[in-house]
């Protein structure tokens, strides 16, 4: 079995959300050659769908030529190299519906606000701890969006101090 499975088996395991014994689980399985394939985890958010107020022709998921939109006005990218991106806050990590790289992260603690990071790798989805990993990535894509008063949501300039925040380790 090559390290690659391994994580797998380990990732399916934390997923599964069953503290120790999960590990227990998943050590026993990789004794034996298993997977955890039948494991009954939390189950996956629903895609989340959100009106944008400004009417951009170009959005994160929609294709040209053949080739998806990975990010639009209004986001930041950074050459990540496969590091981690982190929870900066307690909250919810739901998938974006529009595209299947991209997830919302939201949280009580700012929520007028939803943050946009697209480029993850193995999201980690639903509920979250500050300094949690969120997924990895290679390039990533991040965008603030701020709540308006008819229900929509605006691009605005993102905040340095959550990006900040998604990037560092925990203090």
């Amino acid at each position: 079995m090559n390290t690659r499975a391994i994580g797998s088996i380990l990732n399916r395991a934390r997923r599964c959300r069953q503290g120790r014994s999960g590990y227990l689980v998943a050590a026993i399985a990789l004794g034996v050659g298993l997977s955890l394939g039948g494991c009954q985890g939390a189950p996956v958010p629903p895609p989340r769908q959100i009106r944008i107020h400004q009417a951009w022709e170009l959005q994160p998921g929609q294709m040209v030529a053949g080739f998806r939109v990975a990010a639009s006005l209004g986001d930041i990218s950074i050459d990540m190299a496969g590091a981690s991106v982190k929870a900066p806050f307690i909250g919810e990590v739901e998938p974006a519906a529009l595209a299947p790289d991209c997830v919302f992260f939201s949280s009580p603690e700012v929520p007028a606000y939803l943050f946009r990071y697209c480029g993850l790798r193995h999201p980690h989805l639903g509920p979250i701890q500050p300094g949690e990993a969120m997924g990895s990535a290679k390039i990533l894509h991040f965008a603030t969006l701020r709540r308006q008063p008819d229900g929509t949501w605006a691009m605005v300039e993102p905040s340095s101090n959550v990006l900040e925040r998604s990037l560092l380790p925990v203090r």
